[in-house]
């Protein structure tokens, strides 16, 4: 089974590296250019991992997954940031709000890589755990 990965980035070059890099890996890759578009795909595609942007048009990545979060409660949906803002503020932020990787760019392959890796892992222990 290929593990769909929604990538949420509004760079078109950001966008291709991801694209290219997720393929190549096997992943189903599913793509939005900004926050409300992140959210439709979120509800339409059903993704198992969100690479998710904090700059961006229309609603910002901390929007982008506050609504993630309230709207899957019952559904742990891992969500990597991926972001140009190397400030603690953000990072403590993102982690606050429920985050589950924060990776600055330039991001190194191997990083994404081990981030989506991690999160595959998680993954049985967290159905369990929700099951509980």
């Amino acid at each position: 089974m290929a593990y769909k990965i929604l990538v949420v980035d509004d760079e078109k070059q950001s966008m291709d590296f991801y694209r290219k890099l997720l393929l190549r890996e096997g992943y189903e890759v599913v793509e939005a250019y900004d926050g409300e578009e992140a959210l439709q795909k979120v509800d339409s595609e059903n993704p198992d991992i969100v690479i998710l942007d904090l700059i961006m048009p229309k609603l910002s990545g901390f929007e982008v997954l506050q609504a993630i979060r309230v709207k899957n409660r019952d559904k742990w949906i891992p969500v990597i940031i991926v972001s140009g803002n190397t400030e603690l503020k953000a990072v403590k932020k993102s982690y606050d709000m429920e985050a589950d990787h924060y990776l600055t760019k330039p991001v190194d392959v191997q990083h994404i890589l081990s981030g989506l890796q991690t999160m595959i892992s998680l993954m049985p222990l967290r159905k369990k755990w929700d099951e509980e």
